[in-house]
């Protein structure tokens, strides 16, 4: 298959600007058809500025309106539909100078949902990685910080809320309806967290005093009708900023910080400096509306937000090729946060279970796709592609292993170097490596190649124990990813957690630091045969290529003191299991009903342990996939677990209720996660003696984590009761777009069913509903995604229909939202590992997306190479 060569970008080929900014004035009359965008830059030479060189600025879907340079109309410019490039600069462009810009944006007309939109009939901006080159014509990249000012002005009745970065300067009344707002922010930044929001919201708002003694305003900016719905957010924010002071002695260094939610938002969030703007899925919370995953996951990207700050704001990127330089850090620093607010050693635990799980299935196969790249790819064509689980997740995994190695206190030795080194600037992964191994005078030059190789390392585990010495010894060797995109790779750096169980002595946990091809320890006085206890809390984004026996494992699961490899040992059981199409044997079995009943055992880490390997990362451990045979073999091993143990999960079902108000804290979310598993597994034992229960739960529930979850069983396991409890939720909740986005995610999640039509049928009828909008990305990821994304075993049909629709729904999207579309377009890049006759009808697809002459660029180069693998 051919398409057309797009255009790459090289890391290497990095040249610093020839020319940046002092300090940038923008005047920005807001009108839907017509916003008219005044620019005042104060340009001088850059770090690479050749005397006579032309200033060349970016621009996408403008239209230009007039230049100005020192006062002066200018004349001598070319303007394409990407750029304008001015000549003639005054003095050669060896001094400053001063360009003013008057050009013209169609809000109401930008469905990208990149630069300035409107949306419900307010404006927002969203303008990272290259969306504030559609406002106006601008040096657009991170390595050029300015400080701004910024006038807004638009019609009173329309936008009463005129809000950009910084402190409010002033306001004032205009003629004709009109009325203005000047923010100013002291802080030099690059132009991808510039932010504006106008329109009619309001706010819950909170003052608190920093550990410095200064007071800020805390604002969270809603439309009206759901401030009831913004407590939890504003206490997620608030524990956020004391956490980061205590943590890392960062203080919040603005006068005020505001959240504004939007419904229609590609992203999670954005960190905009002081203006954070938010996906509504991220913000709004309560308990009728919103699970227990649904506060969760609001407490942690607000922190992630907050956090940039500092990690990505304060110390920003010197260019999109060190995306995870922010990313990858602010990821672990919300994870840590995330951890801390569980309260407790087992909630840490937890934690640390369910985002190596989240890696596991995302960045994995990721890292073993077309599309995988080092968390500091090398190239790209399209920097909205990259913004990926490789450089977030797998980037949050190496800042965790600078901890590992260093210890937490050598960590923050090198968090502090590096905010004294290089606040207000942007810099590079390297810069941040330097930081740590000067902090703590130590040599971590092999440790860089995690930013330059992609892929998973294996690690093969060899041990030998002579009972004659009482000595053990193990040998690791590591090897790079099998599909790994260099020709030649280096050994990692790779920080194991090992500890020896049953030794006589009770070993303690050692760090072995594996950096050659191969490296063997020894052991002395142990006293019996150890298990091995290795790579505990997944000390390392690694493969493990250990063959330990079922009876280790058994072990670990049942006694081992690291919290994360006794979940460990139980997946690797089912596994193992599931991939050789086996029933659970007796002892498992014992050992999950041990599980279960141990009163010591947090419930939360209950039901992870009993919750089943997922379908995507079983598909890891295939040679060539067959979906429909992995889904048989899980869902019956499923089914037995279910039906062994149904005597226990009933009366968890009735030890794990919550009386009492709603509470998302730990210990409720981890109850209730347990006590829906239970439902779960009744109704996979026998759908039509627990059906009833089921109902019960969903007409009684007093909040969104059990109603659902009631709903989702019913749905799931084919019971009769499903289509009118589906009928009365959408009734409930029919103006709650949050709850209707679950409530479209649920059916196009839906396994296959016995006996009932392919979920895909029922798709079709969800794309014609009324309430579906093909330019809401949330809408678009409940129906569209939620199938082809997280419904293996409904889209992989042996009839290749799933593939066809996958196909119609990024042609349809793609001109509506690339970036939406793109991510959809991931969705077959793995086509080449799974068996036929569904590798043949995933690539038959491919061609037929590939053959659109009119893709975006962040569509071709998914699909380009897709199809090239």
């Amino acid at each position: 298959m051919k398409t057309d060569i797009a255009q790459s970008f090289h890391r290497l080929e990095y040249r610093a600007p020839n020319y940046t900014l002092e300090r940038v004035e923008l005047d920005i009359a807001l009108d839907p058809a017509r916003t008219i965008v005044k620019s005042r830059l104060e340009v001088l030479p850059g770090p690479s500025h050749e005397s006579g060189a032309p200033l060349v600025l970016q621009g996408h879907e403008l239209e230009f309106v007039s230049l100005r340079i020192n006062g002066e109309a200018h004349r001598q410019f070319e303007l394409t539909p990407e750029t304008l490039t001015i000549h003639a600069l005054p003095n050669q462009g060896k001094q400053t100078f001063v360009v003013e810009i008057i050009c013209v944006c169609v809000p109401e007309k930008n469905t990208s949902l990149m630069g300035l939109y409107v949306s419900n009939g307010n404006f927002f901006t969203q303008c990272e990685a290259e969306g504030f080159r559609k406002i106006t014509y601008f040096l657009d990249r991170p390595d050029v910080m300015a400080r701004y000012r910024v006038t807004l002005r638009a019609r009173e009745a329309e936008c009463p809320v005129l809000l950009s970065n910084g402190n409010l300067i002033s306001t004032e009344k205009l003629p004709n309806g009109w009325h203005s707002a000047v923010w100013e922010d002291p802080f030099p930044k690059p132009s991808y967290l510039f932010a504006l929001v106008a329109g009619k919201l309001e706010c819950i708002e909170e003052t608190i005093t920093t550990g410095s003694g200064a007071k800020k305003l805390l604002q969270i900016w809603v439309e009206p009708h759901d401030l009831k719905k913004t407590r939890h957010a504003m206490d997620s924010l608030i524990a956020s900023i004391h956490w980061d002071e205590k943590r890392y002695g960062l203080e919040l260094d603005l006068e005020r910080f505001m959240i504004v939610a939007v419904s229609d938002f590609n992203m999670g969030a954005m960190e905009n400096k002081g203006l954070n703007i938010f996906n509504t899925k991220y913000v709004l919370a309560q308990p009728e509306t919103a699970t227990d995953a649904d506060f969760a996951n609001i407490e942690s990207v607000v922190a992630h937000e907050y956090f940039h700050n500092w990690t990505g704001n304060r110390v920003t990127c010197r260019d999109w090729f060190q995306l995870s330089l922010k990313e990858g850090l602010t990821v672990f620093r919300d994870q840590e946060f995330s951890a801390d607010q569980m309260g407790s050693e087992s909630g840490r635990a937890v934690k640390r279970i369910e985002d190596v799980r989240l890696l596991r299935q995302l960045q994995f196969p990721e890292d073993a796709g077309p599309m995988a790249h080092p968390i500091r790819p090398d190239e790209y064509q399209e920097i909205n592609n990259f913004y990926t689980v490789t450089v977030y997740e797998k980037g949050a995994e190496v800042v965790r292993m600078y901890q590992t190695l260093l210890g937490v206190e050598g960590f923050r030795k090198g968090m502090d170097l590096y905010f004294k080194r290089h606040d207000g600037q942007a810099v590079t992964c390297d810069d941040f490596l330097m930081a740590m191994a000067d902090a703590n005078d130590r040599d971590l030059s092999q440790f860089k190649h995690w930013y330059s190789q992609a892929g998973t390392p294996m690690v093969k585990v060899g041990e030998f124990y002579d009972s004659a010495k009482k000595q053990y010894q193990i040998t690791l060797t590591q090897s790079p990813s099998k599909n790994t995109v260099q020709q030649k790779t280096e050994p990692f750096h790779i920080p194991l957690k090992i500890r020896l169980l049953n030794a006589g002595d009770n070993q303690a946990e050692v760090l072995l630091e594996l950096t050659q091809d191969q490296q063997t320890w020894t052991f002395d006085g142990v006293e019996s045969r150890p298990v091995l206890s290795i790579n505990r809390n997944f000390s390392a984004p690694i493969h493990l290529d250990f063959a330990q026996s079922e009876a280790d494992l058994l072990t670990l699961f049942s006694s081992d003191d690291d919290a994360f490899n006794r979940w460990e040992a139980g997946q690797k059981l089912a596994m193992q299991m599931i991939l050789e199409n086996r029933l659970p044997d007796a002892a498992l079995i014992d050992a999950y009903r041990d599980l279960l009943t141990d009163s010591e055992l947090d419930p939360a880490f209950k039901e992870l342990a009993l919750t089943l390997p997922a379908e995507a990362y079983l598909y890891e451990q295939c040679a060539s996939v067959d979906p429909q045979k992995i889904y048989a073999a899980r869902r019956a091993f499923r089914h037995a677990i279910a039906g062994q143990l149904r005597i226990e999960w009933a009366a968890l079902y009735q030890q794990m209720q919550t009386p009492g108000p709603f509470n998302p804290d730990a210990a409720s979310s981890g109850k209730r996660a347990l006590k829906n598993l239970a439902l779960s597994m009744l109704l996979e034992a026998d759908p039509l003696i627990w059906a009833p229960m089921a109902v019960n739960q969903y007409q009684n529930a007093d909040n969104m984590t059990d109603r659902y979850a009631a709903l989702a069983g019913l749905v799931i396991h084919g019971s009769k009761s499903a289509t009118a409890c589906l009928e009365d939720f959408y009734t409930r909740f029919a103006d709650d777009a949050l709850v209707i986005d679950k409530w479209f995610a649920l059916q196009s999640s839906r396994p296959p069913v016995p006996n009932a039509e392919p979920t895909l049928n029922e798709v079709h009828r969800l794309r014609e509903h009324s309430a579906f909008k093909m330019n809401n990305p949330n809408r678009v990821r409940s129906v569209i995604h939620a199938f082809c994304m997280n419904n293996p075993a409904s889209f992989h049909q042996v009839d290749g229909s799933g593939y066809t629709f996958w196909a119609d729904s990024v042609l349809a999207l793609d001109p509506i939202n690339p970036q939406v579309a793109a991510r959809l377009a991931r969705g077959l890049d793995r086509w080449r590992h799974f068996a036929q006759p569904y590798q043949t009808q995933m690539l038959e697809a491919l061609k037929r997306v590939a053959a659109c002459g009119t893709l975006s660029a962040d569509v071709k180069e998914v699909i380009s190479k897709a199809s090239a693998s």
